[in-house]
């Protein structure tokens, strides 16, 4: 099995991805905000690009998140915090997301043969089930502003970690310099994506308890899936 890691949304190739598995990671805060909403109890989460589409899908059993700018959207029922999407408020509801970074990556990898929706969360359940496939996977990280970011390149180095550890894998350079810094970092992660750009701007705006739980690993054991336009579990 050959694994490949795609630095940013800009980088991804259709022929690249076509009729591998894609791991799309948007640590802060899309991939997170899913993974929780799914376990949370939530029917699906339909992702759009734009907020008129999102708008659009709008009915009485839905909810609509997401953000520009890291804030929330006027007229949105919730931000993208995946800490507002708890149980009492998602569950039985289809959740309709749209954000600047994540859900973009996710529409660009289409061409896949599957989507799976990564993040620290999951990290262990998303190795597990690549693991469990054994097919040629692309890991995707959505990036900030299209640019490469430390927070999804950790994360990604996470769950190859978790699958070095099961199975022989081909990693491309990037998916082994994202490896070897979760290696090297595994036991302070917070401390290494301080440096990240986008770490910073979340901090500056008062989101430092969404950063904290994002970077959780394993909570939850749930590989949540995109197909047929909506991701469910």
């Amino acid at each position: 099995m050959k694994i490949n890691l795609i630095p940013s949304v800009e980088y991804i190739n259709e022929k690249e991805i076509e009729g591998k598995i894609a791991v799309v990671i948007d640590v802060l805060r899309a991939t997170s905000v899913i993974t929780t909403a799914l376990y949370n109890g939530a029917s699906e989460v339909v992702t759009t690009v734009e907020i008129e589409e999102a708008l659009n899908y709008r009915d009485k059993n839905s909810i609509l998140g997401g953000e520009r700018k890291a804030l929330k959207i006027d007229g949105f029922d919730l931000s993208n915090s995946p800490c507002e999407y708890r149980k009492e408020i998602v569950a039985g509801k289809r959740v309709i997301l749209t954000t600047t970074n994540g859900t973009r990556t996710i529409n660009k990898s289409i061409k896949a043969e599957s989507i799976l929706i990564g993040c620290m969360l999951n990290g262990k359940a998303i190795a597990k089930k690549i693991v469990e496939c054994n097919r040629d996977t692309c890991i995707v990280c959505a990036g900030t502003k299209g640019r490469f970011s430390l927070d999804d390149f950790i994360c990604a180095g996470k769950i190859l970690n978790d699958i070095v550890e099961c199975i022989n894998v081909e990693l491309d350079d990037f998916a082994t310099a994202a490896f070897l810094a979760y290696k090297d970092n595994r036991k302070d992660v917070l401390s290494y994506i301080k440096n990240a750009s986008h770490y910073r701007y979340l901090v500056s705006i008062g989101l430092e308890d969404d950063i904290k739980y994002c970077f959780k690993e394993d909570v939850f054991d749930i590989v949540p899936e995109y197909k047929d336009g909506s991701i469910r579990i």
